[in-house]
Order: structure tokens, then C-alpha cells, then sequence
């Protein structure tokens, strides 16, 4: 299982963009195979930074769903509304 944690700082007039772009790609995302989870959180100390959460079958899939139509549609766009680039973790299951 792969478990992905993107952190995203968002220009504060800007939040509910990013959050309705997200709603998007989470309808089409979590229809994907091999997702087993595709949630986004907002920081209850700072409302503009958002995460993604995100688990997945395998690495295979989630390269298959970065390189989607939508994943390559919707992300360019949410990027136009942050204020610096974001931090992308992605960490592998051991226990």
C-alpha cells in the first residue's frame, strides 16, 4: 500500500476554488482502481494550508492515476492558487 500526504498553500481568496477543483477530482479519482482512499483536510490553526490524503494500491496505480485526464486537467489549475509550491510525501507501508 502507498500513502500519499500533499500539503498545498493556498492564497487565502482562493480556498473554496481549490476545494471545489478537489471535490472534482476526488468524483472522478476514487473511481479509479487500485484508490482505496482520496480525501482532502483543511488546517484548523490555518485555513489555507490544504492536504490531500491519499492511498493506493501500488506505485503502478498511482503513476497510471498522475498520468490521467482529469489528474493533468485539475492540478495545473489548482496551482494557479497557491502561494508557494507545496510539499509531497510519499511513504510505503512497513507495519
Amino acid at each position: 500500500m502507498i500513502k500519499v500526504v500533499a500539503k498545498h498553500y493556498v492564497k487565502e481568496d482562493k480556498i473554496q476554488n481549490v476545494i471545489e477543483l478537489a471535490k472534482e477530482l476526488a468524483a472522478t479519482t476514487v473511481k479509479e482502481e487500485g484508490c482505496i482512499k482520496y480525501e482532502m483536510y483543511q488546517d484548523e490553526k490555518d485555513k489555507t494550508i490544504l492536504t490531500m490524503i491519499e492511498e493506493w494500491q501500488d506505485k503502478k496505480v498511482l503513476e497510471k492515476h498522475m498520468s490521467s485526464e482529469h489528474f493533468q486537467r485539475i492540478v495545473p489549475l489548482m496551482s494557479e492558487f497557491m502561494t508557494k509550491s507545496g510539499e509531497i510525501n510519499i511513504y510505503s507501508k512497513v507495519v
